[in-house]
């Protein structure tokens, strides 16, 4: 069926979007969908969110190619977009991520900061449980282990860690992960 289909359509992003959504289990797709559409609690977004997964604000979200399957698929993760969440192309989200683009203000508990957006690069991998707080932005092909609380900015091709993240490793793809000296 599906060398059918490929002869008839070719290689197209309409196709490989198929293959991407036909991924995801038939029963998590029609929980998902039913959670979504009939239960109200993440209606009116422009792709699918996993049951357990918590959005607000998803007009000020923007995804980039291969993201929207990230939430279908990954549980327990909460984004709060006030101020803005953009996430590049091919972008892994493990389950747990918190992405939070707006904290609250000191001075008054019922409003919240205004910051830049959460910017997240092209081919980046967000780990388990991840937190990414206000203002963050991550370069291309950005690492965030899991557990990671990461408040600064990161150029690309790094490897983050820790409470709250530091640089940890440098991505090489033509050799093996480089650690960063220790001073």
């Amino acid at each position: 069926m599906r060398r059918a289909l490929r002869s008839l359509f070719g290689d197209t992003a309409w196709w490989k979007h198929v293959g991407v959504f036909l991924s995801i289990p038939l029963s998590l797709r029609f929980l998902n969908w039913f959670v979504q559409h009939c239960v109200h609690r993440t209606r009116g977004l422009g792709f699918s969110v996993h049951f357990t997964s918590r959005v607000i604000s998803a007009a000020n979200i923007k995804l980039g190619e291969n993201v929207w399957y990230q939430f279908a698929q990954s549980g327990g993760c909460y984004v709060q977009a006030l101020n803005g969440v953009e996430i590049g192309d091919d972008t892994l989200i493990a389950p747990g991520v918190k992405i939070v683009s707006a904290s609250h203000d000191l001075s008054d508990h019922q409003s919240h900061g205004s910051t830049g957006p959460i910017r997240i690069g092209d081919r980046c991998w967000l780990g388990a449980n991840a937190v990414i707080l206000p203002g963050v932005e991550l370069g291309d092909e950005v690492v965030v282990a899991a557990g990671s609380v990461v408040t600064k900015s990161f150029p690309a091709r790094t490897i983050v860690a820790g409470v709250p993240a530091a640089a940890v490793g440098s991505l090489d793809f033509d050799g093996p992960i480089q650690p960063l000296a220790r001073s």
